[in-house]
């Protein structure tokens, strides 16, 4: 009774210490599903007006305009193997990381339950399956993926030798690309929450797993592999 009481107040302590932060986390997670996913729904409804590549460009659009516009407020993050990556690095205190995977969590769930109402329950709100079922090829594709994204994040938003001001574009172009080329086989998650929403509201848990260990392996490889080719982070900063 003690530890759940303990759990409840560093919980609360936590939150009211970031809750300006963990409020844009959820409004861009809310955001990115919405118009990711919502995507997704309308190519369906719409007998493919969007394409393919629209939705990807969709999704690396929408992400690249969220870093630009919440970036200042929140680290812009919108993507828990994101926290952790920066948690794990020493970029970002651990009491703040719940609070932002609640709010991302959050976030995506009143998408897709807003999307569902809507809509309807078309296109499986946009949830991401592995073709075919085939959860090993899904789990290796999506850990690519994601160390990819999370190596171009510390490459073009952390570092200070990068070129100042294009982090938004070089991660929402990655976005893009990713979803463009891997899309068809994995869903082109590489973000549980993104993974997340859908599932909850639509009841779809297909192999779900897959869509939360793969994004937090890729990008803590991705940790892994920058901190040699900085100097153990200190060129970093």
């Amino acid at each position: 009774m003690a530890l759940k009481s303990n759990s409840k107040i560093f919980l609360w302590k936590s939150i009211s210490h970031c809750w300006r932060e963990a409020v844009a986390e959820g409004i861009g997670s809310f955001v990115l599903v919405f118009a990711g996913t919502g995507a997704v729904m309308v190519n369906q409804i719409s007998n493919g007006a969007i394409t393919h590549l629209g939705i990807s460009f969709v999704f690396g659009a929408v992400v690249a305009a969220l870093i630009y516009t919440l970036g200042h407020i929140s680290g812009a993050h919108f993507n828990p193997a994101v926290t952790l990556a920066f948690w794990t690095s020493g970029f970002f205190p651990k009491r703040r990381v719940l609070p932002y995977i609640l709010a991302q969590s959050l976030g995506a769930v009143i998408a897709s339950a807003l999307l569902l109402i809507a809509l309807g329950r078309v296109a499986n709100l946009g949830a991401t399956v592995p073709l075919e079922g085939n959860w090993l090829q899904s789990l290796v594709l999506e850990t690519v993926l994601t160390f990819i994204l999370m190596f171009v994040i510390f490459g073009s938003g952390l570092d200070r030798r990068a070129p100042i001001g294009f982090a938004g574009l070089a991660i929402g172009l990655t976005v893009g690309l990713e979803a463009a080329f891997m899309g068809p086989i994995t869903g082109a998650s590489m973000n549980p929450v993104r993974s997340f929403g859908p599932a909850l509201v639509g009841g779809i848990w297909q192999h779900h797993w897959v869509y939360w260990v793969a994004p937090i392996l890729g990008a803590q490889l991705a940790v892994l592999v920058y901190r040699q080719l900085s100097n153990g982070f200190r060129d970093i900063q």
